[in-house]
């Protein structure tokens, strides 16, 4: 299934009109600097080994939290994550999905030079502060009582 790919700078302006920025990376990584107004729900979690294994509950998550028709923009380092998620979300049915091609550090080639920029690399606003809600433990938290796991 084909995803739309957005720009930076275009996210930025569907951001503006109501679409959701989904970070897809690791809590870890959301906590040292994201898209403002970034919400995080990873499509990847370290199992008990260390070894990074797919989020099994991602669609769920996400479903719950943000809804099937809130138009998102999936967003990760470089764009191959957010990509991935994107593809399950559409295939889960959400059809109001794009992701942001490049992420926040751009894709690079073989030699780590970047190839096509993302958001951070365009200097565009990162924060590091995250709303009541919005990271994952309290999304997986709210997921979690609203199924009767917790």
């Amino acid at each position: 299934m084909d995803v739309p790919r957005v720009t930076a700078e275009e996210a930025q302006r569907l951001m503006k009109r109501g679409h959701a920025y989904l970070d897809v990376r690791t809590p870890a990584e959301f906590a040292a600097g994201h898209v403002p107004g970034a919400r995080n729900v990873p499509v990847f979690e370290q199992d008990p080994y260390g070894r990074m294994v797919p989020n099994i509950r991602f669609v769920e998550i996400v479903e719950h939290s943000l809804g099937r028709e809130q138009a998102i923009i999936t967003g990760c380092q470089m764009g191959g994550r957010s990509l991935r998620a994107a593809a399950m979300l559409r295939a889960a049915g959400f059809t109001k999905v794009v992701d942001l091609r490049g992420g926040l550090k751009g894709e690079c080639d073989a030699l780590g030079r970047v190839t096509y920029p993302g958001w951070e690399t365009l200097g565009l606003p990162m924060t590091a502060e995250t709303a009541t809600g919005d990271d994952y433990a309290a999304m997986k938290q709210a997921a979690d009582r609203a199924g009767g796991r917790g």
